[in-house]
Parts: structure tokens; sequence; C-alpha cells
């Protein structure tokens, strides 16, 4: 057990799905996952380990924002050794050619945040996906039919912005779409040498207010969390 995971050693799979919301985790688990078991309800964060054809899974929540997720894989990375942790939500295209329903694999991650200023100090540190799990997902995306796109994001710290221009910026250099984990996420795999992807369904669209119909969401979603595991197995 850790302070924040409940799970005892050897409840947490090398492999885990990190979905902000941990009902999210729940519906994850029970539609994908054989021989499902809850690992950790602390704080209500809820997680699961089942298998996946055979594959031991984990799907832990992780929260909102780089803070919270960045509790939940340090201690996945330290505490239980996970080994590959794949984000699993949602995000917000800002882009024209992007369109809601779309699934986004993270290439890169932008940010703004302090969060990372006392390890780099002036250094703008670039974190990005494992090559392996980014081209497996694509394979895997491909095979769904799903528009999909492959690039850069944007992971903010607020999800009410004050500050529009920074997302005008964000847009003017091609990047897809905002989401508020994967920078950090990202930073903590190349830090402790582990695998990490984000896999992301666009449920909103900055440009156009466009939003995904709630009864839309968990098919739009499932392919989601299906593109995941089959990279992360491939």
């Amino acid at each position: 057990m850790t302070i924040h995971i409940g799970a005892a050693p050897g409840e947490i799979a090398e492999t885990v799905l990190l979905p902000g919301d941990p009902y999210r985790a729940k519906w994850a688990a029970e539609t994908f996952l054989s021989d499902v078991r809850l690992v950790n309800e602390v704080r209500g964060m809820l997680g699961f380990t089942g298998t996946w054809h055979g594959h031991p899974v984990t799907i832990q929540g992780s929260g909102m924002g780089m803070p919270s997720l960045s509790i939940y894989v340090n201690e996945l990375i330290k505490d239980y050794d996970a080994k590959t942790l794949i984000r699993i939500g949602s995000c917000g295209a800002m882009q024209d050619h992007v369109a809601v329903r779309d699934i986004i694999i993270a290439m890169t991650s932008s940010a703004l945040s302090n969060m990372n200023e006392p390890v780099f100090r002036q250094l703008k540190f670039a974190p990005c996906a494992d090559w392996g799990l980014l081209r497996a997902a694509v394979t895997a995306a491909e095979k769904l039919d799903r528009a999909t796109h492959v690039g850069g994001i944007f992971s903010s710290d607020v999800f009410y912005t004050e500050h529009p221009e920074i997302d005008a910026e964000m847009e003017r250099h091609g990047v897809l779409a905002v989401e508020m984990e994967a920078a950090e996420l990202y930073t903590l795999a190349a830090r402790y040498g582990r695998r990490a992807l984000a896999v992301l369904t666009v449920s909103d669209h900055l440009k156009t207010h466009e939003a995904l119909p709630a009864d839309d969401r968990e098919r739009s979603f499932g392919e989601m969390v299906e593109v995941a595991l089959e990279a992360a197995f491939a």
C-alpha cells in the first residue's frame, strides 16, 4: 500500500490504463477485462485489475490535472513497478480538420506549467510518447476505421482559461487538442525509463463548440480503450 493506492503487492499489473475519471475506470474494467477485482478505492479514486486476452491489466483513475496524475503515476512506478502506462481520456479539438469523436494519439505534449521547473531549471524539456506504443496504437486505430490524428497536444493546468491567446498560439502551431495530464505522464515515463502514451477521444471542439452527446460517449470512448489495449500488447 501507498498513501494514495491501497492495493497490496502484486495487485497492480505492469500495464496500467489511466482514465481521469474513476467511474470511467470502473466502466472500462467491467467492459473490457475479465476476472475484474477492485484493488483501490482510497479517496474514491477507483482502481481495478483483471485480464485482457490473458494479459494482466490495471485500470486506475488518475484524477484531473497534472498534479493529481503525478501522484498516482509516481506511486504506480516507484511502489508497484508499472512499466507501461497509457492515458485514456477526453480532449478538446483545436484544429478545423479534427472532429468530435475522432481519436488523437499524442506524439508530444506541450505544457504551460511550473511542475518540472525545479528539475529542468531554464531548460524547456520536450516530453514525448514511447515510439513502439505510438506505432502500435496507430495500427490498432486504423483497424477500427476511425478518423485518427497523430501529433502534438497541449496539457493545460486550467480548465477554464483566462488567457485565450495561449489557445490561439497552440492552434497556430498545429497543436491538435488540449487536455490536462499527458505532459506529466510523458515526463515521468522518461524520468523512470517506462513506456507511456496518451490515446484520447475528442469530446468537444474549442472552435465550433460542438460537444459529444452523452449517449455517444461510451461507444466512442470504448474505441479508445480498444486502441490502448491493442497497443500495450502488440
